[in-house]
């Protein structure tokens, strides 16, 4: 009886199972099938068609000397170390100021914060794109008025605006997160903390931000790969300033470029292989430097 009822029980989760290996599984081990092979063109190139060739790890020895590949990991990885920060300081701040007022307030605040982030993130992108264009944005002739005259577009300015577009658009959700950590927080330590003199600013320092550090752990952990794996705003970039956000601009517009430019599917599918390898690493060692139990 209670073997049949593990049976049942283990049924449950056949669509997840099935889903998981359809939909990650197999796709994974065809990527990495796939980056076992190089394409080679026969009758020098005169129209003789082209064969695929067993080439073992070479794909993985160019990827991992391609100078490309690597800058753009490199960029996407520096540019994280300052956006990420801003972002989770600026939700963490926010979510504070909601746990600070009435339940109802918050509720109100909440949705208002939440709205971006229901945006695509295409959408967003083509939004911003916009408000930042000197020909039909406002933001161009507000900065002229008060004395700026800013670029959003210039190279200098393209990671700050892209930037400021992500952080936009994630403040919300991970505001939420965090938010719905304070909620756990044991009241009574509140009660206690004022009743010892402590002031508000105190009880969050000492109290409220040890007790979410789970939280931003993992929205730390869930921006670092969503920003590995950046490329509709940038894409939607290089349609107004090319000669700055260029084909190799990140490690996604690369593998695009090389499946669906270049047609070199099987390099494309070694690179992908080597960032998810890069995300899986960046994860662990982000997750054991800072995971640490609340005392």
């Amino acid at each position: 009886m209670i073997r049949s009822q593990r049976w049942k029980g283990a049924a449950f989760t056949v669509p997840f199972q099935l889903g998981f290996l359809f939909l990650y599984v197999l796709p994974i081990g065809y990527a990495v099938y796939q980056s076992l092979f190089v394409e080679q063109q026969s009758g020098l190139g005169l129209g003789g068609g082209a064969t695929e060739k067993f080439a073992g790890l070479d794909n993985y020895q160019r990827g991992l000397t391609d100078s490309a590949f690597l800058g753009s990991v490199l960029r996407v990885f520096l540019f994280a170390c300052v956006q990420i920060p801003v972002m989770l300081g600026i939700s963490l701040v926010l979510a504070l100021l909601l746990d600070a007022v009435t339940a109802r307030a918050a509720g109100r605040f909440r949705i208002m914060l939440l709205v971006p982030y229901m945006i695509p993130g295409v959408v967003a992108a083509i939004v911003w794109v916009n408000l930042y264009s000197p020909l039909v944005g406002p933001l161009t002739p507000l900065g002229e008025f008060f004395g700026f005259h800013w670029d959003f577009f210039a190279p200098s300015m393209v990671w700050p605006s892209i930037g400021n577009l992500l952080t936009w658009h994630g403040i919300g959700y991970n505001m939420v997160i965090i938010y719905a950590a304070l909620q756990g927080v044991p009241r009574e330590l509140f009660e206690a903390a004022r009743l010892d003199g402590a002031s508000e600013l105190r009880i969050a320092l000492s109290i409220k931000i040890p007790y979410v550090r789970a939280a931003l752990v993992l929205t730390g952990l869930l921006s670092i790969i969503q920003m590995l794996q950046i490329f509709n705003e940038p894409a939607l970039f290089r349609n107004v300033t090319p000669q700055t956000v260029t084909d190799s601009f990140t490690p996604i517009m690369i593998i695009y470029s090389q499946a669906f430019s270049a047609n070199n599917y099987h390099y494309a599918a070694t690179l992908s292989v080597l960032l998810a390898l890069i995300l899986g690493v960046a994860s662990f060692l982000f997750y054991r430097l800072t995971s640490k139990e609340v005392d």
